[in-house]
């Protein structure tokens, strides 16, 4: 875990990601893709440090629409990005896969609901 990194605007956590070694993350001004990134662009507008910050969230179009994403936001929103980076340190150690190897999909893609996602998080695997 890289927790420099951090959790990126649109929830995304960089700090865990599998592709830590070549990309800083979104908030380090790594992201390749942070000129077309909706997310990235609209929080820095409206100066959030996050979509959980903003009014309209979760807003569509944007990275949001993933179900796992839009959890990790609303997650940050209710708990705190420090309770989501804690548990995603817990979890990785208790082999829960942000990332399977080599992939960009993991556990968290598993639950078919973000109440799902809240569970694993808070609660491991069952």
């Amino acid at each position: 875990m890289d927790r420099h990194k951090g959790i990126a605007f649109c929830g995304l956590a960089c700090a865990v990601c599998s592709k830590n070694n070549e990309c800083a993350g979104c908030r380090n001004e790594g992201c390749e893709d942070k000129e077309q990134c909706k997310n990235l662009q609209c929080c820095k507008a409206k100066n959030l440090n996050g979509c959980w910050e903003c009014s309209e969230f979760p807003c569509t179009g944007s990275e949001l629409d993933n179900l796992w994403i839009r959890a990790f936001a609303r997650f940050a929103r209710e708990y705190g990005e420090e309770i989501l980076l804690d548990l995603l340190e817990k979890n990785g150690k208790d082999d829960i896969a942000y990332h399977y190897r080599g992939q960009l999909n993991g556990d968290y893609d598993i639950p078919e609901t973000e109440e799902g996602i809240f569970d694993m998080l808070l609660n491991g695997k069952r």
